[in-house]
Formats: C-alpha cells, sequence, structure tokens
C-alpha cells in the first residue's frame, strides 16, 4: 500500500486530505509543520509528499530544499500544496525540486488524479532503475 504524507500546519486540510486519499485505499500520515515532517520522513519514508508553501517554523519550499539535498530522501515525490496562486510562487516551486503544486481550496478528485500520476511515475522510475542495475549486472558478468 502506498503511503502519502502531508506537511502543513492547518489541521482542517489535515483531516479533509486524510479523508480523501484513504478513500482511495493510500495510507496516510501528517506532520503540523516542516522540522516534524522532516523527522517524520525519516522514519516513514513516503511514497509521495504534500506539502504546504506557508507555515510558521520552516517554509515548504525549504523542507523541499532539505530533502532533495539528502540521498535518503531525494526520490520522494514533492507536491507543494499553498494558497498562494502566484506564478512566481510556483516556479520556484519547480525550482526547488517539486513536481507539482496543487492550489488551495482543491477538489478532491484533482488531488487524486495528481496523487495517482506522481505515484504511478515514481514507480516507474524505479523500475527503471531496477532494470538498469540488472542490465548493469549482466554485462559486468
Amino acid at each position: 500500500m502506498e503511503k502519502i504524507m502531508l506537511i502543513d500546519d492547518d489541521a482542517s486540510l489535515q483531516l479533509a486530505l486524510a479523508h480523501v486519499v484513504q478513500g482511495e485505499g493510500y495510507a496516510f500520515c501528517c506532520a503540523a509543520n516542516g522540522h516534524e515532517g522532516l523527522e517524520m520522513l525519516e522514519r516513514e519514508k513516503p511514497d509521495l509528499l504534500l506539502l504546504d508553501v506557508m507555515m510558521p517554523d520552516m517554509d515548504g519550499y525549504a523542507v523541499c530544499e532539505h530533502i532533495k539535498r539528502d540521498p535518503r530522501l531525494c526520490d520522494i515525490p514533492v507536491v507543494f500544496i499553498s494558497y498562494v496562486d502566484d506564478p512566481s510562487q510556483k516556479t520556484r516551486g519547480f525550482e526547488v525540486g517539486g513536481v507539482d503544486y496543487i492550489t488551495k481550496p482543491f477538489h478532491d478528485a484533482e488531488v487524486l488524479a495528481r496523487v495517482r500520476t506522481h505515484i504511478m511515475n515514481k514507480q516507474m522510475r524505479e523500475q527503471l532503475k531496477r532494470h538498469n542495475a540488472e542490465i548493469g549486472k549482466e554485462l559486468d558478468e
């Protein structure tokens, strides 16, 4: 079962997204701020991270930059989710390593479609990596 993690300081959003993704069969966990989220990422190793941009202790961009520098976490796809609908902020999300950007308020179907897409992309990247490793091993023999 794929695991989705949310880092967002809005408790009502945590509940709403938990309902949406768990209803589709995904495991779900959440953290209320960037520092807590980074600690939880070490333990949980989610298949996808939904990340708020505006948080009090550490903004989502800083969290994403930290994740992308860490070899143990860098393969986790990060989808930003924010009330900020400014194109320059969306662009910044991609520049720091995000794969997508969802604007709040969101539609459940849109979130699920994007989650499915990025989970599938991650699975295909992992499959390709395994396949390339097998080919490399065969060539070495």
